[in-house]
This record gives structure tokens, C-alpha cells and sequence, in this order.
């Protein structure tokens, strides 16, 4: 009897916290159901996104990125995902063709069903928006049989775009609406790992909360408290319509 294959997703992040306040409940759902979630963190946010260390006595960059690096492993340890880190720096970051080449490389070894990453617009973070174009990128190249020719190339992952912190500068539409709520305490519990970033705990709860109403609304699952919401960009093959 074969051996049943372990579904995968991958989720790609800018920096260390972004999985954890935009995607974490979809990785704990997907990790419950055993897939294998795969986060590749592009950079640490050790710049622009760790103003509360850098406001500790005799921080230096290293040490902020030791210390973030520290909170992202726990909190996909919270989640069950795994872990890769890119380190291309942000404020600005630096995706090179190197950084390229091992994307393409996770695209082909885990073969996603599915992707989640940023928006394609951010007016307040330019990080966000280079994530989604590298992450279609990666993943036009390892659907491309020139590169590295002889190896399995990659089919057609459905790409799904996680919510920006102000929707509307960001021209994005919540198109897809994920009941979160079985593992939403989880999700909490990672929220609290990532400390250099505090302030965002309860404004992602009010987020996670606002799309559960939205989501109750829009089905007959009454019971949904705390919800994610996506963006599609690739257009839904299906066989039925409910």
C-alpha cells in the first residue's frame, strides 16, 4: 500500500512577525490537519520593525536580529509550522538573485498546494508589497522547465494574499473569509511571543474578531468568532459552485 502523502502549503513572510498577526491561524489550522506549512521569513524586521528593542540601552543590530529570529522560532513552534530565514534585510530589503534561486528551490522540494503572502500594494511599507512580487516570481520560475532543466517543475499553487494593516491604502478586498476560531487561542498564544512588537496583540484580535463577524454573516456558520481574511489572485477552478 503506498505511502499517503503529506499536503504542504507555504506561507512567505517580509519580516518576522508578519506570519504570526496575518497568517498564523491559517498555519495552525492547516498544521492540525497534518500538512507540512513551510514560512519563509525574508528578513528579520530588525530595522523598521523593532523600534522597542532599539530603545533598550546598547542594542545593536545583531542582537535585534538574534532576538527576533528567536521570537519567529517560537511562535511557528506555537503555530506548527517550520521556519526558513532569508536574511535580506529590510528598511530597505535586498532580494537578490541568490535569495531568488533558494525560493524557487522551497517552491520545487515542497510543492505547495497552496501560497499566502502580502498584498500587492503598501504605501507604508515597501518590504510588503517586493514579498508578493518575489513570491509569484519564485514561483513563475519554478514552474519554468529551463530552469534547471531535468528537475520536477512546479503546477499551479492558488496564491492568496493576507490582510494589509489599513486595507483600504492598500487596494485590497477580503475575498475569501477563513473560520479560525477552533485554533484562535493559539494563534493568541503566538501573538504573545512576538514582544518587540506588543502593540499590534490587541489590534489583530480586533481584526480577527471584525472578519468573524463578517464571516458568520456571510454563511450559515453561526458559530464563528474569529476569522482571517485573503485575497485571491488567481481566479478559482472549481466543478460546482457551492
Amino acid at each position: 500500500m503506498a505511502e499517503k502523502q503529506t499536503k504542504t502549503a507555504l506561507v512567505v513572510s517580509a519580516h518576522s512577525g508578519d506570519f504570526v498577526w496575518r497568517a498564523g491561524g491559517a498555519i495552525a489550522l492547516y498544521a492540525g490537519r497534518d500538512w507540512k506549512v513551510k514560512i519563509v521569513c525574508l528578513s528579520f524586521g530588525e530595522r523598521g520593525e523593532s523600534a522597542k528593542l532599539w530603545k533598550e540601552g546598547g542594542m545593536t543590530l545583531e542582537r535585534v536580529k538574534e532576538l527576533r529570529r528567536e521570537e519567529a522560532l517560537k511562535a511557528a513552534s506555537v503555530l506548527g509550522g517550520e521556519i526558513e530565514f532569508l536574511d535580506c534585510g529590510d528598511y530597505p530589503m535586498h532580494f537578490t538573485a541568490v535569495h531568488l534561486d533558494q525560493l524557487v528551490d522551497i517552491y520545487r522540494s515542497l510543492r505547495p498546494e497552496f501560497v499566502l503572502t502580502h498584498s500587492l500594494e503598501d504605501p507604508y511599507n515597501f518590504d510588503h508589497p517586493l514579498a508578493a512580487h518575489v513570491a509569484q516570481e519564485a514561483r513563475i520560475v519554478a514552474q519554468a522547465h529551463g530552469h534547471k532543466p531535468g528537475g520536477a517543475v512546479l503546477g499551479a499553487p492558488p496564491v492568496f494574499l493576507f490582510e494589509p494593516h489599513q486595507t483600504e491604502q492598500c487596494n485590497w478586498k477580503p475575498q475569501v473569509l477563513l473560520d479560525i476560531t477552533p485554533v484562535w487561542e493559539k494563534k493568541r498564544k503566538a501573538f504573545e511571543v512576538m514582544a518587540a512588537q506588543e502593540y499590534l496583540w490587541e489590534y489583530y484580535t480586533r481584526v480577527a474578531l471584525n472578519r468573524g463577524v463578517q464571516a458568520a454573516r456571510n454563511s450559515e456558520k453561526k458559530d464563528i468568532k474569529y476569522a482571517e481574511a485573503y485575497q485571491r489572485i488567481f481566479p478559482q477552478v472549481t466543478e460546482d459552485l457551492q
